[in-house]
């Protein structure tokens, strides 16, 4: 599970690297703010939340358990996990987000179990946890709309790195400037695939849409200590709707934002593939959207891959 593997192509496996993750202590806040609550029940109930996304797609799930989903750039504020754990807010406010993932194989269909998930994204403001003195922020005078439009200036933040096939870099890795390290976490796949994490409604930073960045490794152990081996078979990005962005951007502290934002159809790296593009399913009040969501989706991954994402 480390940054520097090399992409050996389909159905090739790589030797295994060593890795080691501290397991995170108990006690990680819980999502904060008025809202809390309808992520923090989701969360409880993840095995039926994730059920139900599931059946919901039934019709389409047949022409989609083929599909392999969108391999991305791993960008350049990855960590290699140090914190085994499913609630990643910390102390981040921002709209509760629950996150039910399902992991499968896209040629079989069969759910990968006890395979190690990752995710990391930026907080309400823009800003990555182990990168805050090169993140961006937008924080600021609340602009008098929802943010939108083709952003204009040198992007900053995570830079966008082309398209998610066929594009060219992936931003360059960057070392750790800090030991802040919110709203990033790993936990494992059940017997059914399936992995939820509480977290919040990312912002956003000028060059990229709303993100979650996520990586899927097989073939590891888990031990009293969390991690150890297997390789990366899947590198990917989570993108949200317009529609929830603009009704986030009206909720507090998204709405203090000055930052031009790029629209999904803007975006660089979301290839407009909806699912297999890594777009959520989500389920939100529309006409509150402060009170929490819950984003599913189903990854359809090469377990004999390795795709760690610096090479796209």
């Amino acid at each position: 599970m480390t940054g520097n593997q090399q992409n050996n192509g389909p159905k090739h496996k790589r030797d295994l690297t060593r890795r080691k993750v501290v397991v995170a202590g108990a006690g990680a806040a819980v999502a904060v703010g008025a809202g809390a609550a309808l992520a923090s029940g989701a969360f409880a109930d993840e095995t039926t939340d994730s059920a139900s996304a599931s059946a919901s797609s039934t019709s389409s799930s047949a022409e989609t358990c083929y599909k392999l989903t969108s391999e991305t750039t791993e960008g350049p504020y990855y960590i290699d996990a140090d914190k085994i754990r499913r609630d990643i807010t910390e102390d981040k406010e921002g709209i509760p987000l629950v996150l039910n993932l399902k992991v499968i194989d896209a040629e079989t269909c069969k759910p990968i179990a006890n395979a190690a998930v990752d995710i990391w994204h930026c907080d309400a403001l823009g800003v990555y946890s182990g990168y805050e003195s090169l993140s961006t922020g937008g924080g600021g005078t609340a602009p008098t709309d929802a943010p939108s439009g083709t952003p204009s200036g040198t992007p900053t933040g995570e830079p966008p790195s082309g398209a998610p096939s066929g594009g060219t870099g992936g931003g360059g890795h960057e070392e750790p400037t800090d030991d802040e390290r919110y709203l990033r976490g790993t936990w494992k796949t059940d017997k059914q695939g399936r992995v939820a994490f509480k977290t919040i409604f990312p912002g956003w930073y000028r060059g990229r849409t709303v993100h979650i960045h996520t990586k899927v490794h097989v073939d590891g152990k888990w031990t009293d200590t969390g991690y150890e081996g297997g390789h990366t078979c899947h590198t990917g990005q989570f993108f949200f709707s317009e529609e929830a962005v603009l009704a986030s951007a009206e909720v507090e502290p998204y709405s203090t934002s000055t930052t031009e934002r790029t629209t999904l159809t803007e975006d660089t790296i979301y290839d407009q593939s909806g699912t297999t593009g890594g777009l959520l399913k989500l389920k939100y009040d529309k006409k509150n959207i402060a009170k929490g969501v819950v984003g599913s989706i189903t990854m359809g991954v090469e377990p004999d891959s390795t795709n760690d994402g610096t090479s796209l």
